[in-house]
């Protein structure tokens, strides 16, 4: 850390000593500072990784693949440390990655490129707008009967619903306003509901849509 901190161009040993002892507490590193780099487990040496590119206090950190190779839980681990850095520490972040799952859950806008060529830009949710894709509701009921699924259909149209066990599935462009007269319909029908989410196109399908598109 204090080579790296040397050759970002802080002189003050002060300083250095100052900027290591803060990034290293930053990263949960700190009670291994006297470890060697080897017994390091794959996340730790990417936040070590990431901490050394912060030494010197930049404006801007530039990742490419931080959680590549990384086992569930230390990918977790990296990407909760990425944005705790942005939201407290007031860097600004530009992440290169094939995981969408980090894009969904860190980036606030993103590019997507297809063969050097930037096709769409913006934040996720603009860009689920861009490839017109309706949410789709999911109801998860205890009890049902053929009565439920009935009502929803005369409420709405027979094609907009779709179940799958106790699951009730409702595809509409507006469906977050119909949602609390979709459940009151299933109350009213007998249906017992355990739970209701809006579930929309995740980034990984706006990205194999867009590249599809773009091809």
């Amino acid at each position: 850390m204090d080579f790296f901190a040397r050759a970002y161009g802080v002189s003050s040993q002060t300083e250095r000593n100052y900027r290591i002892n803060q990034v290293l507490d930053f990263f949960g590193l700190w009670d291994r500072r006297t470890d060697k780099v080897a017994y390091f487990s794959k996340g730790m040496k990417q936040k070590l990784a990431i901490a050394r590119a912060l030494v010197h206090n930049p404006p801007v950190l530039l990742l490419d693949e931080p959680t590549a190779g990384l086992d569930p839980k230390s990918a977790r681990e990296v990407r909760d440390t990425i944005m705790r850095l942005s939201r407290n520490d007031g860097c600004a972040i530009l992440l290169c990655t094939h995981r969408m799952e980090d894009a969904e859950k860190l980036c606030d806008d993103a590019v997507i490129v297809n063969k050097g060529r930037s096709i769409a830009y913006g934040s996720p949710d603009l860009l689920r707008e861009k490839i017109s894709v309706s949410p789709i509701l999911e109801v998860t009921m205890k009890a049902a009967d053929g009565r439920v699924v009935e009502a929803v259909r005369r409420s709405i149209s027979p094609e907009a619903v779709k179940v799958d066990g106790l699951r009730l599935f409702v595809t509409a462009d507006d469906v977050e306003s119909m949602t609390p007269e979709i459940v009151r319909t299933i109350v009213r029908a007998g249906g017992l509901v355990l739970s209701v989410r809006v579930i929309k196109p995740s980034l990984e399908e706006i990205y194999l849509r867009l590249i599809e598109g773009a091809e």
